[in-house]
């Protein structure tokens, strides 16, 4: 089975360009599943079921980090897609700290870049986006051809090995060059054993574990405090404070 994760930010298009996938998936005899993992809502994978007839699973984190929950999950959702003998697992995941580290060692890594997200976006979106084997880029036909370069570029400057694919969401345009890419990746047998590509965000002080009064005497676990030089001091950057 080819288990293929695909992130991103939320809103980005991961769906969308699923669909489209699963589409030409299907139109090949294919049998596809999807695991939607997300925190607030679990429509997607009903989207899943009604638009393509395809078997769905959605995972909803709550209070949990959301990517915490799903690398928590990722055996169930593999033995899963074994057990209703699929060829094509899709399981999508959202970054929504932009620090998120959902990809594996050895599992086939999809990115999904908003062109909307603004020409910085590339710089700050940490391992979710440097480590990934695919990018696609959505949403291109809504900025310049100018500002889709710039984008490109700075995926390129963040991640060289990734191949870029622009995808149109909305009709599907591109869609099936990411997924003959993707089809080129290697198979997964199994979850167990493999690693992260990058660590996960820590999340051990009191306010992940349902803290919410403010002050020192709540905080406990990892908690990093602002540094804050003396009134008539030097900064940290060698200026005086102001």
């Amino acid at each position: 089975m080819k288990a293929v994760i695909v992130a991103g930010p939320p809103s980005s298009g991961k769906t969308a360009v699923v669909v489209h996938m699963t589409r030409q998936l299907l139109a090949a005899g294919e049998r596809t599943a999807a695991v939607k993992f997300d925190t607030q809502s679990s429509a997607y994978p009903d989207l899943y079921r009604e638009r393509l007839g395809i078997p769905a699973l959605g995972g909803m984190s709550g209070y949990l980090c959301p990517d915490h929950y799903f690398i928590s999950n990722m055996e169930e959702a593999l033995a899963w897609g074994r057990s209703i003998r699929v060829r094509w697992l899709f399981i999508e995941t959202a970054g929504l700290c932009l620090r998120c580290a959902p990809h594996i060692e050895g599992v086939p890594a999809v990115t999904v870049v908003d062109c909307l997200g603004g020409v910085q976006a590339p710089a700050k979106m940490g391992p979710l986006l440097t480590l990934a084997d695919i990018v696609l880029l959505t949403k291109g036909d809504l900025v310049s051809q100018a500002e889709r370069e710039v984008i490109a570029f700075g995926v390129r400057s963040v991640n060289p090995a990734a191949a870029q694919y622009p995808v149109n969401g909305l009709v599907g345009t591109g869609a099936l060059g990411a997924l003959r890419a993707i089809r080129a990746l290697d198979d997964v047998a199994s979850f167990e054993g493999r690693k992260l590509r990058h660590d996960m965000p820590a999340a051990i002080c009191s306010y992940c574990t349902g803290e919410r009064r403010i002050g020192r005497r709540f905080q406990a676990g990892s908690v990093e405090k602002l540094y804050v030089p003396e009134a008539g001091g030097k900064g940290a950057n060698g200026g005086s404070a102001a």
